[in-house]
């Protein structure tokens, strides 16, 4: 999956959510867990951890 689909599965993903679950762990990269939003600011900012956020991600079959 190319990384814009991959980030338009999230977007899709993470506008459904209900804003409390937005506050949970969703992945954890290098020992670092990060919450929903973090991930949303990381992969709009399209920063090289919001690639590997999204990459955990799909590995993970989240998107």
């Amino acid at each position: 999956m190319a990384a814009t689909a991959k980030a338009e599965q999230f977007m899709k993903l993470y506008t459904s959510l209900p804003l409390s679950e937005r506050q949970l762990t969703v992945v954890v990269i290098a020992g670092e867990p990060y919450n929903w939003q973090r991930a949303h600011t990381e992969v709009i900012a399209n920063t090289k951890l919001g690639m590997e956020i999204l990459k955990k991600l799909a590995e993970l079959n989240i998107i």
